[in-house]
């Protein structure tokens, strides 16, 4: 934590700056978490020590709830799981995340002491946990968890206050930071990084974060079961400078983006591009046809109408109908495009949806268009090295490339690869299978430029020899991972 330090950021309370200078892609520092558990509805499906998706986990034999990769990841994660074990099978199941994630916390915090490592640089005790500030639902459903927590907590384990109980709840509440799979694209649990707390908000951030499982081998997670964060520069920073991440998507306007940190985290934005409401007018926009520009009142119209039905979609998306997807797409889009700017938010979601399902149901040439269109909208709204821009980029680069546009492909993955770099680093999984691509997408392009026809030909019957295979379920970043913080709906 050489490079940074606590101080006193102006009408934010504590905030974190830069103690030396620092440029694109460097890490300002790395953390692990204090704890960290899998969602409720993943627990079948996420392994509860090293967080990676795998189609088939063993469970524990004692609780029977926990989930491991193995026997190694099981033992990796026994440190965690041993007091948790045992007060599951005698409350007789496992409580919510919240109340598991709480109990976590307060077993490290008992058998440790506030600061659990050298590096922490704040305790639980001095994080902020909003209690008085949230409204009565809020409160009403930690009252609920002190009470579950309560019943579930060993009776001969070390006793809590309430008020103690209720101020970790609310830091849970708050600050939970949402812990992703391995590639970086799902969220599937959340957790609590002390020093990760202590970096304020802004929209247009100097800094990103992420979660880091690396390339680390079974054997390597015996010593490092908990997840680990890295907070990484987007560009340069100024010694002296305060260290800024984004707590929510910047594709909103300014308005919905401060109505989510307001109810979400308690405070009012007031960053330079929500007072001057920066890029608001890029982002619902109308068209303009042969300089005319269309009436605001059919854009409000339009812009009204693909709200609800992006509503509706989600929906359908959700319980995989996602051929009722395509058709409420299709339906919205001869509606929006002839009204809507391409940089419309509401138009760049109802093509990054479609282009996902269209990809996932094997029709890649309209995925390859669509993506491209989402691509060229989010870098007219974007910081250039956003990594939703980074992962939209690859999207659109192995699109094409699978349809055959090996140029185009080959361009968008070598920019896709050159922004993930600086936000997810070199040994993130995600950047180590997009440099794969960059090598191979290369040499199929020097293929291409040499002969056209000896390419196209050596595809085709590559294609033919080759099984059809789905693609992904459509999860994109936006939709499994909205903010960053989590926060129990």
């Amino acid at each position: 934590m050489e490079a940074v330090a606590i101080f006193d950021a102006p009408g934010k309370g504590r905030g974190l700056k830069a103690t030396k200078e620092m440029w694109a892609g460097d890490v300002v520092f790395s953390e692990a978490g204090l704890a960290a558990v899998v969602f409720d509805s993943m627990a079948e499906r996420i392994c509860h020590s090293c967080f990676r998706s795998q189609p088939k986990l063993q469970r524990c034999g004692q609780c029977r709830f926990a989930h491991y990769c193995d026997r190694t990841c099981q033992r990796a994660g026994w440190a965690e799981h041993k007091d948790e074990c045992g007060a599951i099978k005698t409350y007789g199941k496992a409580p919510n995340e919240s109340v598991r994630l709480t109990a976590r916390i307060v077993w490290r915090l008992d058998k440790e002491g506030s600061l659990v490592t050298d590096t922490q640089l704040t305790t639980v005790e001095d994080l902020e946990d909003h209690i008085f500030g949230m409204p009565d639902d809020d409160l009403q459903e930690i009252k609920v968890d002190i009470h579950n927590f309560l019943d579930y907590w060993p009776r001969n384990s070390k006793q809590h206050r309430v008020d103690d109980l209720s101020h970790i709840f609310g830091v849970v509440n708050c600050n939970g930071f949402t812990v992703s799979d391995q590639k970086g694209l799902q969220a599937v649990g959340v957790g609590l990084f002390p020093n990760l707390c202590l970096v304020n908000h802004d929209c247009w951030p100097n800094c990103t974060v992420i979660l880091n499982h690396g390339n680390q081998s079974a054997v390597n997670t015996m010593f490092h079961s908990q997840p680990r964060i890295e907070l990484r520069a987007l560009g340069k920073i100024s010694e002296g400078e305060e260290l800024t991440v984004s707590y929510v998507d910047y594709l909103n306007v300014s308005e919905d983006r401060q109505k989510l940190l307001k109810a979400q985290y308690f405070f009012d934005c007031t960053c330079d591009h929500c007072k001057n409401h920066t890029k608001d007018d890029v982002k619902m926009a109308g068209k303009e046809v042969d300089g005319v520009k269309v009436p605001e009142e059919q854009v409000k119209e339009a812009s009204d109408y693909c709200r609800v039905t992006l509503e509706k979609i989600n929906k359908s998306r959700l319980s995989g109908d996602y051929h009722e997807v395509v058709v409420m797409c299709r339906d919205c889009m001869k509606r929006a495009e002839p009204v809507l700017a391409e940089t419309h938010i509401y138009l760049l979601k109802l093509w990054s949806t479609l282009s996902e399902v269209q990809a996932y149901l094997q029709f890649i040439d309209d995925a390859a268009d669509l993506s491209r269109k989402v691509v060229e909208g989010y870098n007219k709204i974007y910081h250039p090295n956003n990594a939703a821009l980074g992962l939209a980029t690859m999207r659109s680069g192995v699109s094409h490339w699978q349809a055959g546009l090996i140029d185009v492909g080959h361009g968008m993955i070598c920019k896709a690869y050159a922004i993930l770099m600086v936000t997810h680093g070199p040994t993130h999984p995600i950047t180590q299978d997009l440099e794969a691509m960059r090598m191979q997408t290369e040499m199929e392009f020097r293929m291409f430029t040499q002969n056209e026809y000896v390419y196209h030909s050596m595809r085709e019957a590559a294609l033919k020899n080759r099984p059809m295979t789905m693609m992904n379920e459509p999860v994109s970043v936006q939709d499994g991972i909205k903010n960053l913080f989590h926060r129990r709906k």
